[in-house]
């Protein structure tokens, strides 16, 4: 039996982190209150 490469395991590992990372700013987005409050604080900029 063979190691796994180590490359391909990092590999893995980015590509799952960044869908995670994905899934969470997509899930935050179904929060209506999020969107007031972006809505706010970009309204406060000006």
């Amino acid at each position: 039996m063979s190691s796994p490469n180590p490359r391909s395991w990092r590999r893995w590992a980015a590509w799952s982190a960044t869908i995670g990372a994905l899934v969470l700013v997509f899930a935050a987005y179904r929060n209506p209150h999020l969107m007031v409050d972006l809505a706010n604080r970009l309204w406060a900029c000006f």
